[in-house]
């Protein structure tokens, strides 16, 4: 072989490999998700559901995160230190940190952030959620000044936030979508425009890309992100559908990869097709019917007691839900935040022996067969589920007491309305989603001073006085032990009857990688992987 062949040779081989690692490099990793309907809003000031918070958590960064185990880490603050009476955090925001134009992120933004959200005119939604902050419901409410809020930039990289009290569960509310930062500069310059795509700056491991209303929103890798290098995913593609079937039949195509919320009828038979790319997995909530303590016979724990067992919650789970909700026997979801939920001591019974029970506490009471005829009115909100669950849970009743159940709904704003403005009722249904990975979010719900959501006006001074002390606990696992004596105690009193937990249903492709079922629902598109 001439020695000019050899060079051409040698440059063809070159090439080839040039021209084959060219295009490895550019081969994008994409990931396809189903959101299960169109933003509202991308303005995180006025977010309020979890689709739009799927979205807005892969474009920005709070000074915390969920991680794929749905646990707090750090995010855009690596670090924090908390003084010792609990009322001062301290974060240290990352040097690397930057918004998606490559300028710094610093504690002037969160600074700025902070009253935005509590800023009258914002009108935001979930102000609330940022309450702990020292006059933060004050200047929400117009009753003292943004600037007096306890938030201020030591430096540049120095955040200080000073709170009314001691909130344990203070950094999941800054994990929480309201507490995502957004960019002075930008909002400044652009006003309400700050949201479009090519005009948005933000802080998150992805970039607002396009956006299609009802068709696609895209995002792209922020190769201004602190952890850019770890994120493995180049774009993000969500598609806003809400029909269903056809989020199931674009899976099933390969079209795409997540589909969140999917027809709980077609639970069986995706699992006999795709195993385990079907989830189902218990979500951060509550779905339980309420008693009014104020009137008999709803006064009298045994009647509660007894409603409560004789309703038969693995029919309710199964047969009216297929599957897509779980029994439930505590007032807090399990796994939340690590806390240890106390079941109701009848949890272990079977359903006869809990029927058995209850037959036996309802006479002591005096009521049902041999005794006061029992008459009960349940309210719900206007769903055909629910009107389900009621009548299955009338026939329970009837069946078991003999008693005589008549059921009553409004409109869910009107059904609400009704109980948070202190309505006179027997039975009322009722749902609650956590706002924050902790089991105070559900239990405070109950405190005898909680007049919008203690529906049923529960009143126990040592439950009350439990609530109150774990405020003040600083030890994390003491206050999980004060709480789960707090719900021992709400689940002997039975003022609320939970009924089942929701799950979350998803379908996860065989081709994602780094997924991991968590009760808070947080699956940021930054740790998955997708096999090409």
């Amino acid at each position: 072989m001439s020695t000019q062949t050899r060079r051409l040779l040698g440059t063809s081989l070159l090439l080839t490999s040039l021209m084959f690692g060219a295009s490895q490099a550019l081969a994008e990793v994409v990931l396809h998700r189903g959101n299960s309907g169109e933003p509202q809003t991308l303005d995180q000031a006025n977010t309020s559901i979890d689709i739009e918070a799927f979205i807005l958590k892969d474009l920005y960064e709070g000074l915390t995160i969920y991680d794929a185990k749905g646990e707090i880490v750090p995010g855009a603050a690596e670090s924090w230190t908390v003084s010792d009476d609990g009322t001062v955090y301290t974060f240290k925001i990352r040097e690397n940190a930057n918004w998606s134009d490559g300028s710094p992120v610093t504690a002037e933004d969160f600074v700025f952030s902070i009253q935005r959200v509590q800023n009258p005119e914002t009108a935001a939604k979930y102000a609330n959620i940022l309450y702990p902050i020292k006059n933060a419901e004050k200047a929400n409410k117009g009753e003292a000044k943004l600037e007096e809020i306890g938030a201020k930039a030591v430096d540049a990289k120095t955040l200080e936030i000073t709170l009314e009290r001691a909130t344990p569960f203070f950094l999941e509310l800054l994990a929480h979508q309201t507490a995502l930062p957004v960019s002075r500069a930008s909002l400044e310059k652009n006003g309400k425009d700050f949201v479009k795509p090519g005009v948005m700056v933000s802080n998150g491991a992805y970039k607002l890309e396009s956006h299609v209303p009802n068709d696609n929103l895209v995002v792209l890798k922020n190769e201004h992100h602190w952890d850019a290098a770890n994120t493995q995913i180049d774009k993000v593609v969500f598609y806003p559908i809400d029909d269903q079937a056809a989020s199931v039949r674009r899976f099933e195509a390969k079209e795409m990869d997540l589909v969140y919320n999917f027809s709980a009828d077609q639970i069986d038979r995706l699992k006999e097709s795709y195993g385990e790319q079907v989830r189902v997995s218990p979500s951060a909530s509550t779905y339980y019917y309420v008693f009014d303590t104020r009137q008999e016979p709803y006064s009298d724990v045994r009647v509660r007691q007894a409603l409560s067992m004789a309703v038969d919650r693995d029919f309710l789970a199964e047969e009216i839900y297929s599957g897509a909700q779980l029994p439930a026997y505590s007032f807090v979801p399990d796994g939340l935040g690590g806390y240890e939920a106390a079941k109701a001591d009848f949890a272990e019974m079977s359903q006869l022996d809990r029927e058995d029970k209850a037959i036996e506490l309802m006479k002591e009471a005096g009521y049902g067969e041999g005794g006061k005829p029992l008459a009960i009115e349940i309210r719900y909100n206007t769903n055909p589920n629910h009107e389900r669950v009621a009548t299955a849970i009338a026939d329970m009743w009837k069946n078991t007491f003999g008693a005589n159940v008549t059921m009553t709904n409004l409109d869910v704003a009107s059904h609400y309305a009704y109980l948070q403005e202190g309505g006179a009722f027997n039975v009322a249904r009722a749902g609650w989603v956590a706002d924050y990975a902790d089991a105070e979010n559900f239990l405070a719900l109950n405190v005898s001073t909680n007049v919008t959501f203690n529906y049923g006006k529960y009143n126990n001074p040592e439950f009350d006085a439990l609530m109150a002390k774990s405020y003040t606990e600083g030890d994390a696992e003491a206050r999980k032990k004060i709480l789960h004596d707090a719900e021992v105690m709400l689940m002997r009193d039975q003022p609320i009857a939970p009924l089942m937990g929701t799950a979350n249903l998803w379908l996860v492709s065989d081709r994602v990688s780094g997924w991991q079922d968590n009760a808070a629902n947080e699956h940021l598109s930054r740790f998955l992987s997708v096999a090409e």
